[in-house]
């Protein structure tokens, strides 16, 4: 069993054939799929997907990228938000993202801290985007984990070595994508073989980031097999064996899933 635990089912093209996408994923042993939530707007789509898909789960947020668009969402909304469905697992994705600043910095960890608070409150998994914002990334998380524990995911993992031990050390968990398989990503790899296994989650971030072999496609859940292939290659474990890990993982951080 294989869990994709970053997907945009309602992203387009997958949502032209939504049927047919969650279809060939869990003929492809994905048993489970978590579709994120970006903007506020596209969540009633989210919870109409995981009322009539009993393989996908939800969450709710606001990408950083969206700051400037939802400016008065409070910590109290977001928790609003996760209380319409039981299938609601996680609050994000939010964060960081200083290399397009398509939002104002402070506007950016405003938000951010809302969201913290709001999983603080709801004890729900923080999904986590940061890029060209480590440092800050880092300190905010910190900052909020030294007033109230919460759990974090840290998504689509290309950072530094050395940030992904300073996030191991607050306790989260690491989420690999097909950005692993890359030629380029040489460093990454290496990254991910060092990462305790215990700590990784897997993920499409579909329809993005399609791994090798199929990199340049639109990607979709049903193609989180390379990574798996690649990844339990790295690690020197069989396909099954890094499958199972994996799902433990997310197992462990969202709870059982209903």
């Amino acid at each position: 069993m294989i869990i994709d635990s970053h997907c945009h089912l309602t992203y387009k093209p997958m949502s032209d054939s939504l049927n047919e996408t969650i279809d060939r994923a869990n003929r492809d042993g994905v048993k489970y799929m978590l579709t994120i939530s970006t903007e506020d707007k596209s969540f009633d789509e989210i919870i109409k997907i995981v009322k009539e898909h009993r393989s996908v789960y939800g969450t709710y947020g606001i990408h950083p990228h969206e700051a400037k668009s939802h400016l008065n969402i409070k910590s109290d909304d977001i928790i609003n938000k996760t209380n319409q469905n039981k299938k609601i697992i996680g609050i994000g994705e939010t964060g960081l993202d200083f290399y397009y600043n398509h939002s104002k910095k402070k506007d950016q960890i405003n938000l951010f801290e809302q969201h913290i608070t709001a999983a603080q409150e709801k004890n729900l998994p923080l999904i986590v985007h940061t890029r060209s914002a480590e440092k800050e990334t880092f300190e905010i998380l910190n900052t909020y984990l030294k007033k109230k524990n919460y759990k974090i995911l840290i998504h689509c993992f290309t950072g530094t070595k050395e940030f992904a031990f300073k996030l191991l050390d607050l306790g989260a968990y690491i989420s690999a994508s097909g950005v692993v398989t890359f030629k380029k990503s040489q460093d990454l790899a290496n990254t991910f073989k060092d990462i305790p296994n215990n700590r990784i989650l897997v993920e499409t971030d579909a329809p993005y980031l399609a791994p090798v072999p199929l990199r340049g496609k639109s990607n979709e859940p049903s193609y989180i097999i390379h990574t798996v292939k690649f990844l339990s290659n790295l690690k020197k474990l069989s396909f099954n064996e890094f499958s199972s890990i994996t799902t433990n993982n997310f197992f462990n951080l969202f709870g059982k899933l209903i």
